[in-house]
């Protein structure tokens, strides 16, 4: 069944080293360490994209040779919001681009029988109104984390709402982007649906167990 969602709000960064480092990351043969560094890696990639937008001023340098007028952001603050916890996988590989980012953090269990989010734990910089929020989390199954995450961040004022995650399923894509309207999502691939337990097929397992060797 084809389940369809607006294609404009959803972007698939599909590098050629993004594309081959997935590989590695799906084979259920990789290993704690080797799954941990490749997260953090796709993170990198899906963030140059996520912030291809922001804003440059001109700034005078003075290089060894001579003066001259280089780009630089101009000035926007972001907020890396993980979502616990194999977000939390995703922060570093974003933290090495913008090294200044707050990171607040949204902690959310999964019911095995509804497949449900239920939130434990917020805690957002108080200036989150003022800045662009990348929500991370490596999987979008259900979308239910991910929606709830997005309803909490607009209630505490975010308004400029970015969420990235390595693999997603059409359905969580459908439930996040009819949840918010201006959200923009990042995925490195879009597979093809949930299975009975509301697991990504093919997808990468449970990411969280991965991620931090809890199999």
């Amino acid at each position: 069944m084809t389940v369809a969602y607006d294609v404009a709000r959803v972007t698939v960064v599909d590098h050629p080293l993004v594309q081959h480092k997935l590989s590695i990351l799906r084979d259920e043969r990789t290993g704690t360490k080797q799954f941990r560094d490749l997260v953090s890696e796709l993170a990198m990639f899906e963030g140059y994209e996520a912030m291809r937008d922001l804003p440059l001023e001109d700034v005078r340098v003075t290089t060894p040779i001579c003066e001259t007028t280089c780009k630089q952001v101009a000035g926007k603050k972001l907020a890396i919001i993980p979502i616990l916890r194999a977000g939390l996988g995703m922060v570093d590989g974003l933290l090495s681009l913008v090294p200044a980012a707050r990171v607040g953090h949204i902690g959310m269990s999964r019911d095995e029988v509804t497949h449900e989010p239920h939130e434990y734990y917020c805690k957002l910089p108080q200036d989150i109104g003022e800045r662009i929020c990348l929500i991370v989390d490596p999987m979008l199954a259900t979308g239910g984390s991910a929606a709830d995450a997005l309803k909490q961040l607009r209630h505490h004022g975010a308004r400029d709402i970015r969420l990235l995650s390595i693999v997603a399923a059409p359905e969580g894509l459908v439930r996040v982007l009819e949840a918010d309207s201006d959200v923009h999502i990042y995925v490195c691939a879009i597979d093809e649906g949930l299975n009975e337990r509301a697991y990504i097929v093919p997808g990468l397992g449970d990411a969280g167990d991965r991620i931090f060797g809890t199999l």
